[in-house]
């Protein structure tokens, strides 16, 4: 059957949705697989006085249970255009209740105070964009399950230090594709300390306060690490790694004016992409998934599989704000326009699908993978990803500081 990008996107894909993901609420499916029964366990008493949430405070009623495969997981679409801080028209998406607002509060207080105070990461006249970002109400939502604000500040500091790394080395706060290998290499090593000998050793020591990202990494790194067991560490590292490693390839073709191929795109994108915040997720909950559930190959594509759709989700909403920006970059939408000899619209439509398709592949290989390893921990690790993507696309679709959609309805 023939029908338009805009007709095709609208109708959704017809995955079985994250219900098969939230413990005690499920519809039943007879073409998908749905998780066994459990509960999270119970968080114990806060250190810093704010507990977790209520599941009511928490989660509506409507992000508690997600659709199933008969119903469409999306907020009814508007007539008309879409509004500032509405959802993209036909993405596949589940809605969450506002963030609790005493954490959100509390947390933008802290990592405020960090970001001046501790590691002096960014200059007084990007103050406005520091508060834009919103990291506060960002790190609330996609961790709803942190036991307490300490926990939630773990992730805060980690994403506020990457995030200072991508403006400084990458983006238009004097980024720049040339040298960047070395830059990041340096960096690196406030995660993954030097050893070296006792002559060289005060040198690198005395390097690592010597810019903002890697105060800032190296800051973050050391509360990481008070918190996260051995094997954590190593797979966040790892992690970031990946991360750099993505960085490096988008430079490459910045450099030599290469437009990939949509594959390629999204290669590049599998690697630099939001997948060390998720993989953290039982670090930030109080919980450690065993590094043997970690490294099963089925894990590793559910974690893949959830990164790269909600990295596709940035790429969507930051599409206007990027096109505004100096020099090009490049995106989903930019690429499949480009290699795919399409309009700008049927690219960014044609990107949508491209997410949609993501998501149901991770929400099915997710509730395959959690009736064939019923682990306790496992599935809650699966409901934690799944949540921090859910949080993410609410803080993208949100923050209109930063986003607005292009004129595409």
């Amino acid at each position: 059957m023939n029908s338009s990008p805009l007709e095709r996107i609208l109708r959704g894909p017809s995955g079985i949705g994250t219900a098969s993901l939230q413990p005690l609420q499920r519809t039943a499916s007879a073409s998908a697989a749905t998780l066994p029964e459990f509960a999270l366990p119970a968080a114990g008493a806060p250190a810093d006085g704010l507990s977790s949430p209520t599941p009511s405070a928490a989660q509506s009623p409507s992000a508690a249970q997600a659709p199933s495969a008969a119903q469409s997981p999306q907020a009814p679409q508007r007539e008309g255009p879409p509004q500032p801080g509405d959802p993209i028209p036909g993405l596949y998406y589940h809605p969450i209740a506002e963030p609790d607002p005493e954490r959100v509060a509390e947390v933008s207080r802290r990592i405020k105070s960090w970001a001046l105070d501790e590691v002096q990461l960014y200059p007084p006249e990007w103050e406005d964009q520091f508060d834009g970002f919103s990291l506060g109400r960002y790190m609330v939502a996609c961790h709803p399950d942190a036991p307490t604000v300490d926990h939630l500040m773990i992730a805060t500091r980690l994403m506020a230090a990457e995030n200072a790394l991508d403006d400084c080395y990458c983006e238009d706060h004097g980024g720049s594709p040339i040298g960047l290998g070395g830059r990041l290499l340096l960096a690196h090593t406030a995660l993954d300390p030097l050893h070296t000998t006792q002559e060289y050793h005060p040198q690198w020591e005395e390097s690592l306060s010597s810019d903002a990202p890697r105060r800032g990494y190296r800051s973050a790194m050391d509360y990481f690490t008070r918190s996260a067991t051995p094997a954590q560490s190593d797979r966040f590292r790892h992690d970031m790694a990946r991360l750099h490693m993505g960085y490096l390839a988008e430079a490459a073709w910045a450099e030599t004016g290469y437009t990939p191929q949509t594959w390629e795109y999204l290669s590049m994108r599998q690697f630099n992409n939001f997948r060390p915040c998720p993989t953290i997720t039982d670090t930030v909950g109080g919980y450690e998934l065993p590094a043997h559930l970690h490294a099963l190959p089925a894990v590793q594509r559910v974690i893949a599989l959830g990164s790269n759709a909600t990295t596709i989700v940035n790429d969507l909403y930051s599409y206007t704000k990027e096109l505004a920006s100096p020099g090009k970059h490049l995106n989903l939408p930019v690429v499949i326009a480009e290699q795919e000899s399409c309009s700008e619209r049927e690219a960014y439509l044609k990107a949508v699908d491209v997410h949609n398709d993501l998501m149901q592949t991770f929400e099915a290989t997710a509730a395959a993978l959690a009736a064939t390893h019923p682990d306790p921990t496992l599935l809650r690790f699966l409901r934690g990803v799944a949540t921090w993507i859910d949080g993410n696309h609410h803080w993208h679709q949100t923050n209109t500081y930063r986003y607005s959609l292009p004129d595409f309805w």
